[in-house]
């Protein structure tokens, strides 16, 4: 299956477009590996600059984050009901492997899909996936979906860009401007309901797998099949929602991706 896919992508490459890629480096180089952030549904690397890139910079991590095409400050929008999975997967290994040092990726819902399948593509030092889109098909999310937003999964199925509500994002009270949502692949959209499983990871990196206990869009048991996948336990955090890297408790998700890092001897 992946050398049929290596077929298609030589006979069908995908098209190059602008990256925006924003970043936060510390003020002195401290050997530590740089960490690459992927956003999810309806974001875009502006997710990670409103307060991670300079919190792990200041921790000492060169801090990166890329809007995938049709999202952000990317190009790509006029193609974007044939933006699919590998698109992502490519804007993710280019952008990987112009950086100084070869990084760990991280992934944030959708993105955490793509990060799967870009180290599958590309040897990266580590892969940390956050309240991750499932490595298998998302059954479980489906349904989460039909019962709680029946509109966010009819705009998927129609092609229209997902809009998720507040509440299944948020369990603080977020500022206004957080809460902005942009476009999103058609294509991508309905593969990250229906996908194959991603191939084993180049190298075997180690594999950070987190969900939040108060996440309302990815369940428990979809965390927990992910991990499994990985064959790793996955951490919890409390108090959390989906939106991870901007809800309130946004800076103990963080501490908790950097400790790892740092203990794993990355």
């Amino acid at each position: 299956m992946a050398r049929a896919m290596r077929v298609f992508d030589w006979a069908f490459p995908v098209p190059p477009v602008q990256r925006e890629v924003l970043s936060e480096l510390p003020e002195t180089d401290t050997g530590k590996p740089p960490l690459l952030f992927v956003h999810g549904v309806g974001g875009g690397a502006w997710q990670f600059a409103e307060y991670w890139l300079k919190a792990a910079a200041e921790r000492g991590f060169p801090s990166y984050a890329v809007s995938l095409r049709c999202a952000g400050g990317s190009g790509g929008a006029r193609r974007r009901l044939l933006t699919g999975l590998r698109h992502y997967v490519h804007d993710v290994v280019q952008t990987a492997v112009r950086l100084p040092r070869q990084p760990i990726l991280v992934g944030h819902s959708l993105g955490g899909l793509v990060v799967q399948r870009a180290l599958a593509r590309y040897p990266a030092r580590a892969g940390v996936l956050l309240g991750s889109v499932g490595a298998g098909p998302e059954i479980a999310g489906l349904g989460v979906l039909a019962v709680r937003s029946p509109r966010t999964l009819g705009q998927a199925l129609l092609g229209r860009s997902m809009t998720f509500p507040e509440r299944l994002r948020f369990v603080g009270a977020p500022r206004p401007e957080l809460l902005r949502e942009g476009p999103t692949g058609a294509l991508a959209q309905c593969q990250l309901l229906f996908h194959r499983r991603p191939p084993r990871p180049l190298g075997n990196p180690p594999v950070l797998v987190v969900g939040a206990t108060a996440d309302r869009i990815i369940p428990m048991s979809s965390v927990r099949a992910t991990a499994g996948h990985y064959r790793t336990a996955p951490r919890w955090v409390d108090g959390v929602g989906h939106a991870l890297m901007l809800d309130s408790g946004q800076d103990r998700v963080l501490d908790l991706v950097l400790d790892w890092v740092e203990l794993s001897g990355l």
